[in-house]
């Protein structure tokens, strides 16, 4: 800004100067050179005046942003827990495997009244046989009371809770309230359409 002020004063100076020797001058043939000068200069003074308009505003501009403080962010939003009843273990079994490789736990629970049967991350089962699904069996040794290969079982042993959802990983099953789990020892999975069973865990 100083410095804009320096070139205003200096060519004001310029100016008055120009139009004193320009009188000194002869009057015919120094007029043109004179006036060409004065014009020249007049240019300068309308040029340094726009600049220093200029650079008045860029710095009036910059001022709030630079004083501004920076805006903190918001943390975000912590998850809000749900309040819900824990489920209980009522009993817990791990799978053996019958005619293809089953594993991985079971349990039995109780939650909010009801019951579910859930297997854990860890289980797993063939995805060869079609139409499987997920029982709960009479016997609490389902492999034990039936002959290989297939392990089939008979009619009026077993309750279907569902078809199976997926050949591996953590799956939960809701059991109807008309199932009496006392008449139940054991979870099975069974491939209803061969009658094999895959799998069978006694729940204890």
């Amino acid at each position: 800004m100083q410095e804009c002020f320096s070139n205003f004063f200096l060519i004001i100076y310029s100016l008055i100067d120009a139009k004193i020797n320009g009188y000194k001058c002869e009057p015919y043939r120094e007029q043109k050179i004179v006036n060409m000068r004065f014009g020249f200069i007049l240019g300068l003074f309308s040029l340094a005046i726009v600049s220093c308009t200029s650079n008045a505003a860029v710095e009036q501009s910059s001022s709030p942003v630079e004083q501004m403080s920076p805006i903190a962010s918001s943390p975000a939003s912590s998850p809000i827990a749900l309040d819900s009843e824990s489920s209980q273990v009522l009993k817990t079994g791990m799978f053996a495997s019958g005619e293809h490789p089953t594993q991985g736990a079971v349990r039995l629970v109780s939650q909010d009244g009801k019951f579910f049967l859930e297997l854990d991350q860890a289980f797993t089962t063939s995805s060869n046989g079609p139409d499987l699904v997920v029982i709960l069996h009479r016997s609490s040794d389902v492999l034990g009371s039936t002959q290989p290969p297939a392990f089939p079982i008979q009619e009026g042993e077993y309750v279907v809770l569902a078809p199976l959802e997926k050949f591996s990983g953590a799956q939960r099953y809701a059991i109807p309230d008309t199932v009496d789990l006392a008449d139940y020892a054991s979870a099975a999975i069974w491939c209803r359409q061969f009658n094999a069973t895959f799998g069978a865990a006694l729940l204890q």
